[in-house]
């Protein structure tokens, strides 16, 4: 079946970002101009997702209105003719069918995308992790369409993966592939954020994923892990049992939102790879180091 639901999950208590985020909820902490959200929600678009569920906590209104239409805003923008902030923000609510779903309780990535098993009931789907945004390349502009049209072709489970340095495999979900040399290969076990001398490889996932309907079962199945929540990994490791799952290995640069440190390192990436905002931001970061 074609893939035209995606699953963002949005409900975690940001806890790196207090006291910022105690009211403002991390996806909406901006890399450069934009909110982290925006970037997967744009990506996903992209790809052919017309239909995403964003499962938030009760806490997290702003989410919900920022995707709403402000009409006064609007006003005000078309008095002063400022145009292209009206198209932006317009643009918001018409991105796609956004349905937001609530978890009650903090009980795990697994548990957040089981929470929205309803809302994609059999179809195959997307989960898109709004921390991490992916910088397109001349080769690969979009990889979840590149990962969609693997999924269509044939019809397994696929993951984005890239290499880390073995002493960080302790902050990932680390997967064991074959040995073939292609971009996309299977994957023949994962782990969860294993020490480096336990680790099966230096293949990291990414917060991009095309899963079958069966991963919900699968999680379902799962037992609560650390912090006595349902990781996805583990779920996944579940339905590797019985369904062949890849990993795709993809040309994009990925920038981490997770940490305030690695959202500002982010924004700078971002700045430097658009065309409108990259000669002025060589030149400050060219003098910030000289005068360091």
């Amino acid at each position: 079946m074609k893939v035209t639901k995606a699953i963002i999950p949005a409900a975690g208590l940001g806890t790196r970002f207090l006291p910022t985020s105690k009211s403002v909820p991390k996806e909406l902490l901006p890399v450069l101009d934009k909110p982290l959200i925006q970037y997967g929600i744009e990506e996903l678009v992209g790809a052919g997702i017309d239909h995403i569920i964003i499962v938030t906590s009760p806490s997290k209104v702003a989410l919900k209105t920022y995707f709403q239409r402000n009409t006064y805003l609007e006003q005000l923008l078309v008095n002063s003719g400022n145009h292209n902030h009206l198209n932006a923000i317009r643009e918001l609510s018409t991105l796609a069918d956004i349905t937001f779903i609530e978890q009650e309780q903090p009980l795990g990535l697994g548990h957040a995308i089981i929470e929205a098993a309803s809302k994609v009931g059999e179809d195959p789907f997307v989960v898109a992790l709004p921390d991490d945004v992916i910088l397109p390349t001349q080769q690969e502009s979009n990889i979840t369409e590149k990962m969609i049209a693997y999924f269509d072709d044939h019809g397994t489970s696929t993951v984005a993966v890239k290499e880390v340095p073995i002493e960080h495999t302790e902050r990932f979900g680390i997967v064991q592939t074959d040995h073939s040399n292609r971009r996309f290969r299977k994957i023949t076990a994962l782990v969860e954020k294993p020490l480096p001398h336990e680790a099966p490889s230096n293949l990291a996932i990414v917060g991009r994923y095309v899963f079958t309907p069966e991963l919900f079962t699968c999680l379902k199945r799962t037992q609560y892990g650390s912090n006595s929540e349902i990781q996805l990994t583990d779920g996944m490791a579940l339905l590797l049992e019985t369904q062949p799952l890849y990993a795709y290995q993809f040309l994009g640069e990925h920038l981490d939102g997770g940490t305030p440190l690695s959202l500002v390192i982010a924004s700078l990436r971002m700045a430097l790879h658009r065309a409108d905002t990259h000669s002025y931001m060589h030149a400050e970061l060219t003098r910030l180091l000289a005068n360091s």
